[in-house]
């Protein structure tokens, strides 16, 4: 099952959470690929492993996936790393015109190794996006709890809307995952309101402000492997709990 983790604002914790979400569900012994389709490439980073061109190569030059896959150092965490290159990759993509299952195409060969796939994308909107969308069985939205952020939602939702129903996307939205929640601020408070009161059912238990968070990226370590006992490491466990049985689910 491939998740695609997205949204089309920037600065609310997309590649923590698909760092975190990837190893949690490594933790609980499904296998797991992450994918780094965005041109900061900071999976690698906040893994503490070195950034390579392995998206540019799987998009562009077209190289096997199996050869791209690198080892986390991690028992079920494996991931096919990205660097700046992968933002002239984007470029390439769209003047080649390829079809919208394009990505989902080239990892084929290699998600049958694999029970999860976990990708991070850009927030700029372009074809690579569209494609890392079309790609997700399932889409997890995280959402700072700011007015920027949730504008940037509500487009996401539309475009998965678009895909569905122009390009019979056959996946759906896993949740909407608040992010930076600081429950003392007025902001927070009528941010998760009307987030709820729009979706409903849709939105999941958030994750709060913490500087654990940013230190354990510094580290190159997951917050599981730096503070398993903290705050962010039982809230991302939820989100572990709650994926796998949405997934269950969707099988």
């Amino acid at each position: 099952m491939i998740i695609t983790v997205a949204n089309f604002k920037g600065g609310c914790a997309k590649s923590t959470t698909c760092v975190s979400l990837a190893h949690g569900l490594a933790l609980k012994g499904k296998s797991c690929l992450l994918v780094d389709c965005d041109p900061q490439g900071q999976l690698a980073v906040m893994l503490g492993q070195r950034q390579e061109s392995c998206v540019f190569d799987l998009l562009v030059t077209q190289q096997k996936p199996d050869q791209l896959v690198r080892s986390t150092g991690r028992d079920d965490l494996w991931l096919i790393p990205g660097d700046a290159r992968t933002a002239t990759a984007q470029f390439v993509f769209t003047a080649e015109r390829h079809p919208i299952s394009y990505l989902r195409d080239q990892l084929k060969p290699v998600l049958k190794t694999f029970d999860f796939c976990v990708i991070d994308t850009s927030p700029s909107v372009g074809d690579l996006q569209g494609a890392a969308l079309f790609a997700g069985d399932l889409v997890l939205i995280p959402t700072a709890v700011d007015f920027l952020s949730t504008e940037g939602t509500l487009k996401m939702i539309q475009t998965l809307q678009e895909i569905k129903h122009g390009l019979r996307w056959p996946g759906e939205i896993a949740g909407i995952l608040p992010t930076f929640v600081d429950e003392t601020t007025t902001e927070t408070k009528t941010v998760l309101t009307e987030l709820r009161d729009k979706f409903t059912e849709g939105v999941l238990p958030g994750i709060h402000r913490s500087t654990r968070l940013r230190e354990c990226a510094a580290f190159g370590k997951t917050i599981f492997e730096f503070d398993r006992t903290s705050r962010p490491a039982e809230e991302y466990g939820v989100l572990v709990d709650q994926i796998l049985k949405i997934s269950t689910k969707g099988r």
